[in-house]
């Protein structure tokens, strides 16, 4: 037995009993005559002492010999602790050593295994197993494991029923970029690692599987960010004879129970918002409601006097940022050179300052009279003391820009809390966009999604303005999932896929299976998946989903630990009929 008791549970209770520990050394505190040294697992910390006067010579030089990260096993007699430590769990004992085992040695590591360390983020990714030692990062992961089991205990009550679906599957056109997968045995064709188990669930509704889930690996070929993996993970799900009503209430409910179970907080009913709503009111389709700023639309009381700038855009558009006022005029001249970045985009800013004895004073005030501006000051909802900031141009533009404006604001006036959490369901999203670049029209979700019954018809006549029978839940600003009702009939799948621009033979090439299965009684279905990664970086108080991945890519898509992507021999290029290495 290497271990009677784990670092972390020793009390005063223990006082007395023999014990074994076993765990990685912490660190080490050498006064000649005694030697304490911090003995560390999973659990948590147990001091150790080494005392001459009741420990044996030998016992005590191989405690002096003991570095950082070793890997030991001690026998002793837990004592009350002289100097206690009210900041650990055990900080009342520590443990009289008797004997010592070393089960392995270490090399001194790169950085030091502590919550505050001096690795940056490149050497701590590449020595991720020392990195996982760590508290933040090993308690990361076992909440990480609570949100996951909590998803499968109310999933399960629910009669959801887990299924795993293939890994190995067909390339299709739509979406992201497909990893692809050289298939050896049959030349010249290739897999492609999933980007969502979406037709798989769909024919389990077919085989009658109404309620269905899956905590599944997903992976896209596309860019990376902060909170994008080339490999992520999806809590799937799919339910059959249902409407849009039954999955809002069904996954609603998943995720109120989340955030009772693990962050102890209780929400009623989530607010809903239509995707035409949210642009006009926030500026893109996942608002953080958690604070205000909400767009106010200014062309009826902006486009009346001789300011071309204004009366040349398509949309002049403001925000009220509470307390700005006193912002320096140094202040705003950093704000505006902010949003000109080409991040952003915006070409400049007109603000306006809500003095508190109620005049205003503008960057544009020899175009505009105080009636003017208090025209502007009601539009946005501002206030005294409140910093009204206005951008103006193209629609899409405009209310992209001014939603970033919006964000950083709020950043900066500390009002995105990570201890406060609103929920709101988007609906009504449009069912297709069109691609300037390929002239047609791409789904805006998948082309499995259905568009409302009612504007089935509308399809023949103006595709561009059916809504979609489509919902994405947003946390904090941050989409967590999405989903829809599907079209369940081949007839309106066909002439889904010919809007696409798909050719009948595409459509049959790509996707007859499901269409054939269609025919063999499919139910009415619809689902949601939910990015479980981002889920829980929000219920973690972060938005950076590598430090909830235990073995994360980095901003390249590498794995700079195992050294992955890598070149393969050219045997195996062979095998799989590729173009061998000439370099090689």
């Amino acid at each position: 037995m290497y271990r009677s008791h784990t670092c972390g549970e020793l009390s005063e209770n223990n006082i007395n009993q023999e014990v074994t520990l076993a765990g990685w050394v912490q660190k080490s505190r050498d006064k000649g005559f005694m030697i304490w040294i911090d003995l560390r697992d999973r659990y948590g910390i147990t001091q150790l002492i080494f005392d001459e006067e009741r420990t044996a010579s030998d016992l005590m030089e191989k405690a002096k010999n003991l570095g950082r990260e070793f890997v030991i096993q001690i026998k002793g007699t837990v004592i009350e602790r002289t100097s206690k430590n009210p900041n650990i769990p055990t900080g009342n004992i520590e443990v009289l050593v008797t004997e010592l085992n070393v089960l392995n040695n270490a090399l001194t590591p790169p950085f030091t295994i502590e919550d505050e360390t001096d690795g940056g983020d490149d050497i701590r990714m590449k020595y991720r197993y020392l990195d996982i030692r760590r508290n933040p990062v090993r308690e990361n992961l076992i909440f990480r494991h609570k949100v996951t089991m909590a998803v499968r205990n109310y999933l399960s009550e629910k009669e959801f029923v887990e299924i795993e679906t293939p890994y190995l599957i067909k390339s299709t056109p739509e979406g992201a970029r497909d990893f692809v997968v050289p298939s050896r045995m049959n030349e010249g064709q290739f897999y492609a690692l999933p980007q969502s188990p979406q037709t798989f669930k769909q024919l389990l509704m077919v085989g009658g599987m109404d309620k269905y889930f899956q905590i599944v690996k997903c992976f896209r070929d596309e860019d990376l960010r902060a909170d994008r993996q080339p490999e992520f993970t999806q809590i799937d799900c799919e339910m059959a004879f249902v409407e849009q009503e039954d999955i809002l209430n069904t996954f609603e409910g998943l995720t109120r129970h989340l955030l009772k179970e693990i962050k102890g907080v209780e929400i009623g009913e989530f607010p809903r918002m239509t995707y035409d709503e949210a642009m006009q009111r926030y500026g893109n389709d996942k608002p953080d409601i958690r604070f205000g700023m909400e767009f106010g639309e200014l062309n009826k009381v902006t486009q009346h006097k001789e300011f071309g700038v204004f009366n040349n855009a398509e949309l002049v558009v403001g925000i009220a940022v509470p307390g700005a006022n006193s912002y320096s005029r140094k202040e705003i001249d950093k704000l505006i050179n902010w949003i000109k970045r080409p991040q952003i985009g915006a070409l400049g800013m007109v603000y306006v300052r809500c003095n508190d004895d109620g005049t205003y004073k503008s960057s544009v005030d020899k175009f505009y009279n105080q009636e003017d501006l208090a025209k502007w000051a009601e539009a946005t909802g501002a206030k005294a003391g409140d910093l009204i900031c206005v951008l103006s141009g193209e629609i899409l533009k405009v209310r992209t820009q001014l939603s970033a404006l919006r964000m950083e604001m709020a950043e900066r006036l500390g009002l995105r809390k990570n201890n406060e959490f609103a929920p709101l369901w988007v609906v009504d999203f449009p069912l297709l966009e069109w691609d300037e670049e390929t002239k047609r029209y791409h789904a805006m979700h998948h082309p499995f999604t259905s568009p409302k019954p009612e504007q089935i018809e509308l399809l023949k006549t103006n595709p561009g303005e059916v809504k979609a029978n489509a919902y994405d839940l947003v946390l904090n600003g941050n989409e967590i999932g999405g989903g829809s009702i599907r079209i369940h009939d081949k007839k309106t799948q066909a002439m889904m896929f010919d809007y696409l621009g798909f050719t009948p033979e595409e459509a049959k090439e790509q996707f007859g299976f499901l269409m054939d299965a269609f025919q063999y009684g499919a139910p009415p279905h619809g689902g949601i998946a939910f990015g479980l990664d981002r889920l829980v970086s929000i219920l973690g108080g972060q938005e950076t989903i590598r430090d909830f991945i235990a073995f994360p890519k980095n901003n390249s898509g590498r794995d700079v630990m195992i050294d992955a992507p890598a070149a393969i021999d050219n045997t195996q290029l062979q095998e799989l009929c590729l173009k061998l290495d000439t370099k090689a």
